[in-house]
């Protein structure tokens, strides 16, 4: 068993370790209300704009895309995989799950993959696990559409090439504070494909539901005028939706990790505290005993000694009395 000293300083450790997890729990708190309150915000938006993209390009002739953005490829040679993570840990699981789906998919779509990073935890696990990543970039606390502009022009500009077929977003789908789901989505072209039946389909983000009916909308000048206006904005309304979707799914997995983490501590110190209990009774046990086993040693050193002095004595008496004896003979 450790000493009580060396059990004094783990309580320490873990006490000191408490407070910092605590700290960052009230932290996290504070910033999950304000990036759930814009991912819930933006969800309406970005719903009316893809319903308004496939109102407008149905408009079209059927068959004939109306925007190298809507065009579907038939062969697809190689793809390209834009994975969202944090720039800190201390989430939980939240960077390993969204990394290891992605990594899945990769691994199960069968064609060659690149892949785009936000964030540095996806960046050092990709370069880690040798993965073929051809940009990265950081993700700032509070990102805006213009952020993400360079990210959105490089996904646009290798597709539009011809370099990549097709581009997915990777990322964590924010449900509630307690449940985040890690999904892959299609992103580009922008047209509802499925995908579910290439790779399993279980983690693939569902298809936005639009009205069935068709709507009537006037268009000036054209639609295809529209569509060029549109289509690269609501490009970048994808991966700045997914972007929002992540962190307030960060935000909830830090909080709730470091709520545990207090709570393990708490519970730790606890324990710990008991044993360091036990191990001061034990020694405060062992020093009585050393101190009764000391006292014993001392009165029987005493006893000895006074039975040799007591036996000294009555040799001494025994000589003086024969002493006398003799003397009076």
């Amino acid at each position: 068993m450790p000493s009580a000293r060396d059990i004094k300083k783990r309580i320490r450790s873990v006490k000191n370790i408490g407070q910092i997890t605590r700290a960052l729990e009230a932290v996290s708190a504070s910033r999950v209300r304000k990036a759930q309150a814009r991912v819930l915000a933006s969800r309406a938006y970005a719903q009316k704009a893809w319903e308004i993209l496939l109102n407008v390009q149905s408009t079209g002739q059927a068959g004939v895309p109306m925007h190298p953005l809507l065009t579907q490829r038939q062969d697809i040679k190689r793809v390209m995989v834009v994975l969202i993570t944090s720039e800190r840990g201390l989430a939980g699981a939240f960077n390993s799950n969204i990394i290891r789906v992605a990594q899945r998919f990769a691994q199960r779509i069968g064609k060659p993959v690149d892949f785009v990073t936000i964030g540095r935890k996806g960046r050092d696990s990709m370069i880690r696990a040798r993965a073929n990543v051809v940009a990265e970039f950081k993700l700032s606390a509070e990102p805006t559409i213009a952020d993400l502009t360079p990210v959105s022009r490089l996904a646009i500009d290798e597709f539009l090439s011809g370099r990549v077929d097709d581009v997915f977003i990777a990322y964590t789908d924010f449900i509630n504070t307690i449940t985040q789901r890690p999904v892959v989505q299609g992103w580009l072209p922008l047209i509802p494909h499925d995908i579910g039946d290439l790779i399993g389909g279980q983690y693939i983000k569902e298809i936005p539901a639009v009205a069935s009916g068709r709507s009537d909308y006037e268009f000036e000048p054209n639609p295809i005028a529209i569509l060029d206006e549109i289509v690269p904005r609501f490009t970048e309304l994808q991966l700045y939706q997914a972007v929002l979707e992540s962190l307030a799914s960060e935000h909830s997995a830090r909080m709730v990790a470091m709520r545990n983490a207090s709570d393990n501590a708490t519970q730790f110190a606890a324990d710990l505290t008991l044993v360091y209990n036990k191990a001061r009774q034990s020694a405060i046990t062992s020093e009585i005993l050393d101190i009764v086993g000391g006292a014993e040693a001392l009165q029987g050193a005493i006893d000895k000694s006074a039975a040799i002095v007591a036996k000294e004595l009555a040799n001494a008496q025994r000589y003086h009395a024969r002493t006398a004896q003799n003397s009076m003979i």
